[in-house]
């Protein structure tokens, strides 16, 4: 009896079930008074399968990059399915492909994708961080996935662990800097033979002036008029 209390004690699964839950929750209620749609899923499987539900047939589709997305393996769903055109700047051959320098010839080829992913009929993108009064906070390199978040495809579906929220603003943009940024360029470096940005070394935001800088454009999502926002909070661990 001893033994069965004590794994008892240890096994924190319900628990941790039921606060995943609540968090995500209240963060989708937050998200709803500012015009979002939003719903919350508790587990990845729920979270794909919610958006092949809500995908059209034949809809045009654009992607940001996001390793929540990569884990949802959802790009791959949406080759299966077909009879979809799919925009997505940083797959080339049905693998991933990142310029290694900013003077590989793929680098024009993935900015076409990108300016065409603005007119797609559906978007898809991970986000940096969301603050449980419901502030959709992303940081990027480019600027591409910023841009079509704020205008251009006709829906925006972001998909967001419960890892990414925060109680505040200034919580939001210190995980953006000092989280996300570095393990973002960390990620390019060690996958794809990125040249590193400083805080690929230091492990923390410097501020640099790198040209590979991942951090150039912070855009903070505090409402929306028209709905074409909807967000999916999943009960799980996500992404960067």
């Amino acid at each position: 009896m001893e033994n069965e209390r004590i794994r008892s004690e240890a096994d924190l699964s319900q628990e941790s079930r039921w606060y995943h839950e609540r968090l995500g929750i209240r963060c989708v209620a937050a998200l709803e008074k500012k015009n979002f749609k939003a719903r919350y899923v508790p587990d990845r499987e729920q979270a794909r399968s919610v958006i092949l539900e809500t995908i059209e047939e034949g809809a045009s589709i654009g992607f940001g990059d996001s390793v929540t997305l990569d884990q949802l393996d959802i790009w791959q769903e949406l080759r299966k399915r077909g009879g979809h055109q799919i925009f997505h700047p940083w797959r080339m051959e049905g693998r991933p492909h990142y310029p290694a320098t900013l003077e590989d010839p793929y680098l024009v080829e993935a900015i076409k994708n990108c300016r065409k992913a603005l007119d797609s009929d559906v978007y898809l993108t991970g986000v940096n961080a969301i603050t449980l009064d419901g502030k959709l906070v992303f940081v990027d390199g480019l600027g591409n996935r910023v841009a079509a978040v704020i205008f251009g495809p006709r829906r925006v579906i972001v998909v967001c662990g419960d890892n990414k929220i925060v109680p505040s603003l200034d919580e939001a943009l210190n995980r953006c800097k000092q989280f996300a940024g570095p393990m973002n360029v960390k990620r390019h470096f060690l996958k794809h033979g990125m040249e590193e940005a400083p805080c690929g070394e230091t492990g923390f935001c410097v501020d640099c002036r790198h040209p590979r800088r991942q951090c150039c454009y912070r855009v903070i999502v505090e409402w929306q008029y028209a709905p074409r926002i909807e967000v999916i909070v999943v009960g799980e661990t996500l992404g960067i």
